[in-house]
């Protein structure tokens, strides 16, 4: 896989500690991420929300421009990028992914958890840039399982299986740089995992402290 990662702003660093929190997801393909993104965005649509891309790609049979990817031209990717609207971005063959920053951190002021799906690269620039962002990998229960779920998909040829197996083993290989790591061997059990991991950033005490202004300020100060 042709992969190019460009951070816009290497010395760039945004400090949030707003009353949500910035959460990227990473996973290898077949772990089971965007289905239990899914199912977490549908249990706590109050609690979190999902930023959504920019691509080059052409939009596939099914997909919505603005709910799966912000679908723009070449040259309007390039143009962002120059201006620095990315958090970060990736060029993948001829295409381009990126993250942008205005829409993240609008959705942030909303008051609600922004999920970025984004790989360990993505993740790791976007923790560069915005320190306070909480890192999450998911992990199958064991390569074996990993491989089973891949060639259960019935689509793919043994040659494209072991690709997508050594792309999952460079992915997988990264898990350490996540300070939460859920491992998807029971479907419930991995979404009930990932609800903790995001119902506790509102428990932060910085972040109770601003949705509580009056209760905190009530309080004496230690004697």
């Amino acid at each position: 896989m042709s992969l190019e990662w460009r951070l816009i702003n290497p010395h760039a660093r945004t400090r949030i500690m707003r009353q949500s929190a910035l959460i990227t997801i990473s996973a290898p393909s077949g772990a089971g991420k965007t289905s239990l993104v899914k199912a977490l965005l549908e249990k706590r649509p109050d609690e979190v929300t999902v930023s959504v891309s920019h691509a080059t790609r052409p939009m596939r049979p099914g997909e919505v421009d603005g709910r799966d990817y912000h679908f723009v031209s070449v040259e309007d990717f390039e143009r962002r990028v120059e201006a620095g609207e990315f958090l970060e971005y990736a060029r993948v063959f001829d295409n381009y992914y990126g993250t942008s920053r205005q829409a993240v951190e609008a959705l942030l002021e909303q008051g609600r958890h922004v999920i970025l799906e984004i790989d360990w690269q993505g993740a790791r620039q976007v923790k560069q840039q915005i320190p306070e962002t909480v890192s999450v990998f998911i992990l199958p229960p064991s390569r074996d399982e990993l491989r089973r779920r891949l060639t259960g998909r019935g689509t793919d040829d043994p040659a494209v299986i072991e690709r997508r197996m050594a792309d999952a083993d460079r992915e997988m290989a990264h898990f350490r740089d996540a300070e939460y790591l859920v491992i998807n061997d029971d479907f419930d059990q991995a979404l009930f995992d990932l609800e903790c991991i995001v119902h506790n950033q509102s428990l932060l005490r910085e972040r109770q402290e601003r949705r509580h202004p009056q209760l905190i300020a009530s309080i004496p100060d230690e004697k």
